[in-house]
């Protein structure tokens, strides 16, 4: 395994492979295949971090700052970082609306937020506080709005917060229920079917690939951090002997057919849309975590409708309107508007689930077939666009990009919080049965948005509750 600037192609075999679930609608219970013989450690590390992501990138910098004695390698299976979820979705920075108020995607966008905008300024990464509307195109949405206005006034800051922040700017969550009148002051092409709106001062938009490239460039620089791209993690199973508890990885780069087994004393598991594969494959079959997978589109728009936009506009979710957990019951933000750091405009992301191959065994990432971005869906977009913006032209919209999200609940499932599983080699191992719990293994799963924004907080979650709060980082 080479580190650090390696650029070998991807791998052709050896793929990781999965068994369909068997669920009403077709989910991935994926596992890493066993083909590989299970091997001896060569070498000790003392994190390693599996996926190379934002939030890989930004768990493995935190310990190479935190621990600059210890070792902490990163593997990344794709020939840069953030291939997959990090590099296709909005490259907004959440202000945190919209999640149950005593929930990880609260707490970590919230705090997530304030670590984002903060490292920006500081490591001069483009970025820029836009704003955002959030519109109710009929009478029936207002009482949802309503209650996301008085849920944000009600937000007690989260762990870590800047206290002085609360000092100087107010509620950790600043919002304002406007008319639709007041709504159409600020972008004149609303609709004047908008009856009210939200305004999200808070909301922005950041450069998604200078960020990462920062983090990348943070852990290069460490003294104990390194980086291993083409480099896939093909076995995991757990260790102790001799004294030492931690879990072999076995990883093995492009197309090589031998792979290098190393001892991890800490395993974080942060590879997005592969996030079930290393737990699933030492779970018993009834344990195992399935994975759905949902497809958003993304259209670039030129034309009009869209006169001096400067702010982000979103729909109310597609929710119910009931009161109670049910309101966070949705899968999708809605299409919406956003801008880029160039004002350019674009519409996305739209919902469509995709399933994976009904054959018994196939390659996990079959999802890698639906990145292609066609004409397919613009229709249903600019059905979606016109409820809010009327005067946006479909011949203006052309297919941009696609984006597929991680979901541990299937269409209709209710709302998924962020998943952060901590494992010990004892839970796999009967020889440790009454003894400690030996070493831990984190597994991050279903982090979709606003899993950008809440990076940096996930990182800092990791890393100061679920291992120096636990003293499991001490060897």
């Amino acid at each position: 395994m080479k580190l650090r600037g390696l650029t070998a192609g991807l791998n052709s075999s050896g793929k990781f492979k999965y068994k369909a679930s068997p669920c009403i609608h077709p989910a991935v219970h994926t596992r890493l295949t066993f083909a590989w013989r299970d091997q001896s450690p060569e070498s000790v590390v003392d994190y390693l971090v599996v996926g190379g992501g934002v939030v890989g990138l930004a768990i493995a910098r935190r310990l190479c700052r935190r621990f600059p004695e210890k070792t902490t390698f990163l593997l990344e299976r794709h020939t840069r970082v953030g291939e997959e979820t990090s590099s296709r979705n909005s490259e907004v920075i959440h202000a945190g609306l919209y999640y149950p108020p005593q929930s990880l995607k609260t707490r970590l966008c919230l705090r997530g937020r304030q670590l984002l905008y903060d490292h920006c300024q500081k490591s001069n990464i483009p970025f820029k506080r836009t704003g955002k509307l959030v519109v109710a195109s009929q009478p029936d949405q207002r009482p949802y709005l309503e209650y996301l206005h008085a849920k944000a006034q009600s937000l007690s800051a989260p762990p870590y917060w800047n206290s002085s922040e609360l000092r100087e700017k107010g509620p950790v969550l600043p919002t304002e229920l406007i008319s639709g009148e007041r709504a159409r002051e600020l972008e004149s092409d609303l609709s004047r079917s908008i009856v009210a709106a939200l305004w999200s001062p808070e909301t922005g938009i950041v450069d998604s690939h200078t960020l990462m490239e920062s983090l990348e460039k943070d852990i290069m620089e460490s003294e104990g951090g390194a980086l291993a791209y083409s480099t896939r993690a093909v076995r995991v199973d757990p260790y102790a002997e001799n004294g030492e508890d931690g879990w072999v990885v076995q990883a093995v780069t492009g197309d090589a057919q031998d792979g290098d087994a190393m001892l991890a004393r800490v395993l974080i598991n942060a590879s997005g849309l592969s996030g079930t594969l290393i737990l699933n494959s030492l779970l018993d079959e009834q344990k195992k975590i399935p994975m759905y997978f949902a497809r958003g589109s993304y259209a670039s728009y030129s034309g009009s409708g869209i006169s001096r936009v400067s702010h982000l506009i979103y729909p109310c979710p597609d929710a119910p309107s009931s009161a109670g957990k049910e309101k966070h019951s949705f899968h999708s933000l809605g299409t919406h508007l956003t801008l880029d750091l160039q004002g350019k405009v674009r519409f996305g992301p739209d919902l469509e689930w995709i399933s994976p191959p009904s054959n018994e065994e196939s390659d996990a990432d079959f999802w890698m077939r639906h990145l292609v971005p066609d004409e397919s869906r613009i229709k249903l977009m600019h059905e979606a666009v016109t409820r809010y913006l009327p005067d946006v032209e479909m011949d203006g919209l052309q297919p941009d990009y696609v984006g597929i999200r991680p979901k541990l609940a299937p269409p209709g499932g209710g709302f998924e919080d962020f998943v952060l599983r901590t494992d010990h080699t004892s839970d796999f191992l009967r020889s440790h049965k009454g003894k400690s719990q030996g070493a831990p293994m984190i597994n991050l799963l279903g982090i979709e948005s606003p899993g950008l924004t809440a990076s940096l907080a996930i990182a800092e979650m990791v890393v100061e509750d679920r291992l120096v709060g636990t003293g499991e980082h001490l060897r």
